[in-house]
């Protein structure tokens, strides 16, 4: 429950109670709940006159140019909004600055079930299975949306999409006032040298598609929201596909990864019959090449190497973030171990 103060959970509820009245019938203080551990845009439930939200804001601090977009996050949850691709309702986008310290906006919260384990603890094996395909079926859902049909035409530049993300993420990590990492260090030089030739292939790219950011039914093992779309823009889908089959090739202590857990037992699909049935609804979709899961372990490497630089500064997004910061080498070292042992799927 809100405190006297008018302050909950980080924010300020008088100022919060004071907007939404604006917009929808209440009286009192919101009641606000903190979603925990994430280390992206802070994020809330909120209760408000026997409605219930969902709010995402910038979160304090420095940040780097262009992260933490929330007002692109907003903008392609309204234009998916009709399409094959299940996302929670956009209901409204705050850009001043003033209400509650950063931008934000507010969306309609569903209920469902959200798995940060890649295991999906709790389900029987079918389901398991099930549910990774549908996981599959439904990121080639998205990259099925043509851009203009939904106004996302300018979302991002069209074409040479590896090339300009190898330039921003390497910048990205040259601009980070923390130590070198030389997995990574070799990864910047390696990823431009041995770029596919580009096909012209582009979509819509989520940017960070994976288990956690999914919300499965109740009961049923399918898809009914995919979640944080902040990396979204256009891009190419193998790009998507890459980062999705991280956790064939990470630990458990690597932002839950499946190697050594034993997954096949628990029913979940070997790597390759993930990217088939991806394949399989995304006809013309060329071959997943370890080129584009380091390039995909890579990109993670530098979004680590920025939440160690939050934590450093005090302006993390997530408690944990100086226990994560260290997976920057991790997923370099994991990135390498891609391009040197291309066969096969993960052990």
């Amino acid at each position: 429950m809100s405190g006297a103060t008018g302050i909950d959970a980080g924010l300020d509820t008088g100022a919060l109670a004071d907007w939404l009245g604006k917009r929808l019938p209440g009286a009192g203080l919101p009641a606000l709940q903190r979603i925990g551990g994430g280390q992206s845009n802070p994020t809330f439930f909120v209760d408000w006159g026997g409605a219930r939200f969902v709010l995402r804001k910038k979160p304090e601090g420095p940040i780097l140019p262009g992260a933490h977009a929330i007002e692109r996050e907003f903008r392609v949850l309204r234009a998916l909004e009709g399409t094959e691709v299940p996302v929670p309702r956009a209901l409204w986008l705050e850009e001043d600055a003033s209400i509650l310290g950063t931008p934000f906006y507010v969306m309609e919260r569903l209920e469902g079930r959200v798995f940060e384990d890649t295991n999906l603890p709790g389900v029987n094996p079918a389901d398991r299975r099930a549910m990774y395909l549908d996981m599959a079926h439904t990121l080639a859902r998205l990259h099925a949306v043509r851009p203009e049909a939904v106004g996302l035409g300018d979302y991002g530049k069209p074409g040479n999409y590896f090339a300009r993300q190898i330039a921003r993420w390497s910048g990205q990590y040259a601009a980070s006032p923390g130590p070198r990492i030389a997995a990574l260090d070799r990864l910047v030089t390696w990823l431009p040298e041995n770029m596919p030739e580009d096909d012209g292939a582009v979509a819509i790219a989520h940017g960070d598609f994976r288990v956690g950011n999914l919300m499965w039914h109740p009961t049923e093992p399918r898809v009914i929201a995919v979640l944080d779309w902040e990396l979204s823009t256009l891009g190419h889908p193998l790009a998507d596909l890459g980062f999705c089959v991280i956790p064939w090739h990470s630990g458990p202590d690597e932002y839950r990864g499946l190697l050594g857990t034993g997954w096949r037992a628990g029913g979940i699909p070997e790597r390759d019959a993930f990217v088939a049935e991806y394949q399989a609804h995304a006809p013309g979709t060329g071959p997943l090449l370890p080129f584009h899961i380091a390039f995909a372990l890579f990109r993670f490497a530098v979004i680590f190497v920025g939440i160690a630089d939050r934590a450093r500064a005090g302006s993390a997004a997530g408690e944990d973030a100086a226990r994560l910061g260290p997976l920057a080498e991790r997923f370099a070292i994991r990135a390498l171990e891609v391009i040197e042992r291309p066969a096969g799927s993960a052990a």
